[in-house]
């Protein structure tokens, strides 16, 4: 059975080759076709060897995605929503390739801003409110009442 490349970005693919998809039995209560019909998906991408990744993505891809893989390095993703194989096949292949855009993607640098005036402003008022309340509360040493 032949699948076609997806294309994850400009230059960037998902080949047949650089996946694995197999079908394993599904978890929980099952009916009559329990023990015959594998039809949860499990999809094993090794990204370190796959050839629809460019070097420069490829180790981007590594770095964002390090905490997912494996020890041999490799990505396992699983379905088992749907009740045939090819329809969890295609939806494991489609997280695979939403994990792809996600890693590509290249991240606002964030800049340091400064808090408003209306914030500062109700911050002060805060404090000094906060302040009046506990000194309004404390006893004066020197009264005697």
């Amino acid at each position: 059975m032949t699948r076609e490349a997806v294309k994850v970005a400009p230059g960037v693919w998902i080949l047949p080759e650089d996946i694995q998809v197999k079908g394993v039995r599904s978890q929980g209560p099952g009916g009559q076709k329990v023990n015959k019909v594998a039809t949860t998906a499990v999809l094993v991408y090794d990204p370190l060897h796959a050839k629809g990744l460019p070097e420069d993505v490829r180790s981007r891809v590594l770095q964002r995605l390090a905490g997912r893989l494996t020890r041999r390095g490799l990505l396992v993703l699983r379905c088992g929503l749907f009740r045939t194989f090819e329809r969890n096949r295609a939806e494991v292949t489609a997280r695979l390739k939403l994990l792809l855009k996600g890693a590509l993607e290249e991240r606002k640098k964030r800049f340091p801003t400064k808090p408003g005036r209306g914030a500062v402003e109700r911050r002060l008022t805060e404090k000094k409110a906060r302040s009046r309340r506990k000194r309004e509360r404390r006893k004066d040493l020197w009264r005697d009442d």
